[in-house]
């Protein structure tokens, strides 16, 4: 049987999504209380894609083959009985065997939340804490040259080896409400970093320390150097991910 399963997790005490030798990760967990139900044969998941560290989600997809035949509803039920608190199972339904998370993907989108307020404890896992007025108006205008197909080798880690840098993003908005950003991007997929230092990119148009027009002259540059500081990880969440 194959499964697919629609997971949030808080990623503040995590390495990262991807599964690492003596780190705790995402999928080392979710793979543990797997194999577990299954008798202890081992489960492999395959994710929509993987998450940095401290990056959270909201609606993470993965699929995974089972040997027991077991009824998506006590699945669910299982897995959260035994996951760590910081790790919740929303959904789990079955699938047929050509399907996968990862390659099957239309889009995905990420939301990155920014306080210009003053700090808050209470939001330091999810909400990046910048805690100093922005110019909203001026990174509006910056995002929109976000939108549509570029290269975007400029906001990509020096890390991702990836040949391949071109990317297409749907939808790109901001919006603010009581001192909390809103920052979203839709789009088919993303490199390493790739969102991160978008938003660091918008953070120094609202600074007014980059001029908005200047994002789409970092597109063509093609060089890292050439863009902005990476935003914070906890700011970072991955809400939905389309087939």
């Amino acid at each position: 049987m194959r499964y697919l399963i629609d997971f949030s997790y808080s990623g503040e005490n995590f390495n990262g999504y991807q599964k690492q030798p003596k780190k705790r990760t995402i999928q080392g967990e979710v793979e543990k209380v797997l194999t577990n139900i299954n008798g202890g044969k081992k489960v492999t998941i395959h994710s929509s894609g993987r998450t940095d560290a401290k990056v959270n989600a909201l609606h993470q997809m993965a699929h995974f083959d089972f040997d027991k035949k077991i009824t998506p509803y006590k699945l669910l039920g299982a897995l959260n009985s035994y996951l760590p608190d910081d790790i919740h199972i929303n959904k789990v339904k079955e699938v047929s065997l050509d399907f996968h998370a990862r390659y099957m993907v239309k889009s995905k989108t990420y939301l990155y939340k920014i306080s210009t307020l003053e700090y808050n404890p209470l939001l330091r896992s999810h909400v990046y804490q910048y805690s100093k007025p922005l110019n909203i108006r001026k990174m509006k205008k910056a995002i929109k040259y976000f939108i549509g197909t570029h290269d975007f080798t400029s906001f990509a880690s020096s890390e991702d080896k990836k040949e391949d840098k071109i990317r297409t993003i749907y939808d790109a908005s901001i919006k603010e409400k009581s001192g909390i950003i809103s920052i979203t991007f839709r789009g088919k997929g993303f490199l390493k970093y790739q969102v991160r230092n978008m938003v660091g990119a918008l953070i120094k148009v609202g600074e007014e320390k980059l001029f908005y027009k200047d994002i789409p002259k970092m597109l063509e540059e093609k060089d890292r150097r050439k863009a902005s500081i990476c935003a914070p990880a906890c700011g970072l969440t991955l809400i939905k991910v389309e087939y």
